[in-house]
């Protein structure tokens, strides 16, 4: 079977709050009254993405890459573990078509950091701002986001082979 031109991924991660004065939403510092527990940054946007991308190429998981029983990665910038992510996808000869992400959190306000995580992702992904996507969500007050205890994100991308870019 020949090798298709275009591939997707999706992933998803969640983490809880614990102490902190600020959570880490695609490699942007929001202030808040809490933080993330995670043995890196725990910047859980960048983690569903870099799922997504690996999920794309089936090479398993963030975790199998960088593993949290692993002391390298302890407070690690997940940016720098995106972009290692990235270089795993330009070896194999794919690039971003497009991401898309969805942060789901009662608190605190994404909306003013959106336009921040655009450009983030953008750089990191080596695209333009304008095929990445970046949406916040309530879950209305259900679930355990809903109660305040953590932040999830759902990502997709779409990789398409570098010498057959899409119109």
């Amino acid at each position: 079977m020949k090798d298709l031109a275009f591939r997707v991924g999706q992933g998803i991660d969640v983490h809880r709050y614990g102490p902190g004065d600020h959570v880490v939403l695609c490699g942007v510092n929001i202030p808040y009254e809490q933080g993330i527990v995670a043995h890196s940054d725990g910047d859980v946007a960048l983690h569903a993405l870099a799922d997504a991308l690996l999920g794309a190429l089936a090479l398993g998981d963030i975790g199998q890459h960088f593993p949290d029983h692993d002391e390298r990665w302890r407070g690690a910038d997940s940016r720098m573990l995106l972009r290692h992510v990235m270089s795993m996808v330009s070896e194999r000869g794919w690039q971003v078509g497009n991401a898309d992400l969805t942060i789901l959190a009662e608190r605190p306000k994404i909306a003013p950091w959106i336009d921040s995580m655009k450009q983030n992702l953008a750089e990191d992904l080596r695209v333009a701002t304008d095929v990445t996507s970046v949406k916040a969500t309530t879950t209305e007050r259900l679930g355990f986001v809903g109660r305040g205890e953590g932040i999830a994100v759902w990502a997709s991308v779409l990789l398409y082979r570098q010498e057959t870019k899409p119109n």
